[in-house]
């Protein structure tokens, strides 16, 4: 697994106290752009993990980690017998009332294809647990493509359009593949190029795949 690492500053000292901020609420764990801005209010660490079955790839598994104020919030709203943990009537409220709020925006997880977007419509499998008051959320994007006799090239990006909730890679164990051994595959951690958020200021970071069939 290859990491590269890395946009337009309010002032000098933003990045600086963001990033501060960041090693704060996210234990160190996150894999820090180069410079990053002052406006999210959310933090997110993320894992991916690439599903493959006897055709080539079958979805993504999203895992993401929230900062404790987000945490909290949603642990005074849905935990109703304080009990510590989610009971699946309360993971059904977390779904319904705070996750599929981002339906209209891939969930946050824009996968493309050889270069065009594929349109998420749906998840399974969501899970919100608390880990020690962390807040764990996990969902799998169904996404099939096919095995070809040349590379099928897919990147795979989970961020927030309105760059309101920040998502960053975890330093360990960013991403896993699933049944990948019957297939050549590389990939990549860096700044998607093609693409801007917030203003057009952010290159977000995306995991870059590309597999074939093995001739």
């Amino acid at each position: 697994m290859q990491k590269d690492k890395r946009s337009s500053l309010v002032t000098l000292t933003a990045p600086i106290i963001l990033v501060v901020v960041l090693l704060s609420v996210m234990g160190g764990e996150i894999l820090l752009p180069r410079q990053s801005h002052a406006h999210p209010h959310a933090f997110i660490l993320q894992r991916l993990t690439i599903l493959f079955d006897e055709k080539g790839m079958a979805g993504v598994r999203v895992w993401w980690k929230f900062d404790d104020m987000f945490a909290s919030m949603i642990i005074e709203e849905h935990d109703k017998n304080r009990n510590g943990k989610f009971e699946p009537g309360e993971i059904q409220s977390i779904k319904d009332s705070a996750f599929e709020q981002i339906a209209q925006h891939n969930y946050f997880t824009f996968i493309k294809i050889d270069g065009s977007l594929f349109n998420v419509q749906f998840i399974r499998d969501f899970k919100a647990v608390l880990k020690n008051q962390r807040l764990v959320y996990e969902f799998t994007v169904p996404c099939h493509v096919a095995a070809a006799a040349q590379p099928k090239k897919i990147s795979v990006g989970c961020y927030d359009p309105t760059y309101y909730a920040a998502i960053f890679f975890a330093k360990n164990n960013p991403v896993t593949i699933i049944k990948g051994d019957s297939f050549d595959l590389q990939t990549a951690i860096r700044e998607d190029p093609d693409t801007l958020i917030y203003f057009d200021m952010i290159h977000p970071w995306v995991l870059f795949l590309e597999f074939r069939a093995v001739q």
